[in-house]
């Protein structure tokens, strides 16, 4: 009877493990072909990079080894990449400032299940789906300092005599930036509050009205402690993706007036497409050190913050 006892284990455990097995073959194949594209499309191009970092090479003559001159001439030689880098957390700070406040206010206002809010969550996530480069048009047309609809409107109820140049300097011009990049992106911070909030248990609430708290007592020692979690994922998403914006200050401002609204990678891509300097020609192996300069302030960016906000990862 023992003897039995264990055969029938033996092979139940067997057939686990068979079981198991069986699984971890199918996850891989699920997997393969987001690997494979991850692999071709992502570890590549980084490789490819890295490499070329180290060489002289415009795309026509033969690639010549340089070691880290590319690199030595970025940090030493090189204000103007600085000067973009700068700007850039310039802009991504006072950006975040605005659109992540404002994006969490929608969410605790439109967090219903009524028809009206539905509306009024598409209506403010449309701008996310539309391109980067057709919202730098439409702005640019929008601010355009003569036929402008904004210089128009501010005339039209006396708030200005002249028409405003928001172009013309580096202030004013990385504001319409700012502007523009807000509206094309709370929507989507805004849906990822959404989904925090509606993971919240509404019995929390009922107790805390219970206890006789407001409104803002609600907010501060409920909604915010338990949207923790989601809103460091916000942040960071928020950080990277403001931080690689390019085409959008490529198509509004093309980094005018004289290069001072230049962002890293606008900065950047110029160098590896020659863009907007005709008498010049592209410099793969710059602009690749370049981009591995701007990965690695990323990566320590993101690593700070991940090691800064690990705590309120934990709190629920």
């Amino acid at each position: 009877m023992e003897q039995l006892n264990k055969s029938a284990a033996f092979g139940s455990f067997g057939g686990y493990r068979q079981g198991v097995k069986k699984d971890n073959i199918q996850a891989i194949l699920m997997l393969l072909p987001m690997l494979i594209g991850f692999t071709l499309f992502t570890i590549y191009p980084m490789l490819w990079l890295i490499r070329w970092s180290g060489f002289d090479y415009d795309g026509m003559t033969t690639a010549k080894f340089i070691g880290f001159d590319n690199f030595v001439r970025a940090f030493t030689r090189d204000g103007h990449y600085w000067a973009s880098l700068l700007n850039t957390f310039y802009i991504v700070a006072i950006k975040l400032a605005i659109e992540i406040p404002f994006a969490l206010f929608l969410a605790v206002v439109l967090n219903s299940t009524k028809r009206i809010n539905s509306f009024f969550r598409t209506i403010f996530f449309m701008p996310a789906i539309v391109s980067s480069a057709i919202v730098g048009l439409v702005f640019f047309l929008m601010f355009e300092p003569f036929r402008g609809s904004v210089n128009y409107l501010l005339k039209a109820f006396g708030l200005i005599q002249q028409n405003i140049n928001w172009f013309g300097t580096q202030w004013l011009a990385d504001w319409v930036i700012i502007l523009a990049s807000i509206w094309r992106s709370f929507g989507t911070n805004m849906i990822f509050f959404i989904m925090g909030l509606q993971n919240v248990p509404r019995e929390i609430y009922e107790c805390a009205e219970i206890d006789g708290a407001g409104v803002w007592k609600k907010f501060s020692k409920i909604t915010l402690p338990m949207l923790a979690p989601v809103m460091r994922v916000v942040l960071m998403l928020a950080i990277v993706n403001s931080m690689k914006m390019s085409d959008l200050v490529l198509v509004l401002t093309n980094g005018q007036p004289g290069g001072k609204t230049e962002v890293v990678m606008s900065y950047t891509f110029k160098y590896f497409f020659s863009y907007g300097a005709a008498d010049s020609i592209s410099q793969y192996g710059y602009a690749a050190s370049l981009a591995v300069i701007t990965a690695i302030i990323l990566g320590i960016i993101t690593g700070v913050y991940f090691k800064a906000t690990k705590k309120s990862s934990d709190l629920y």
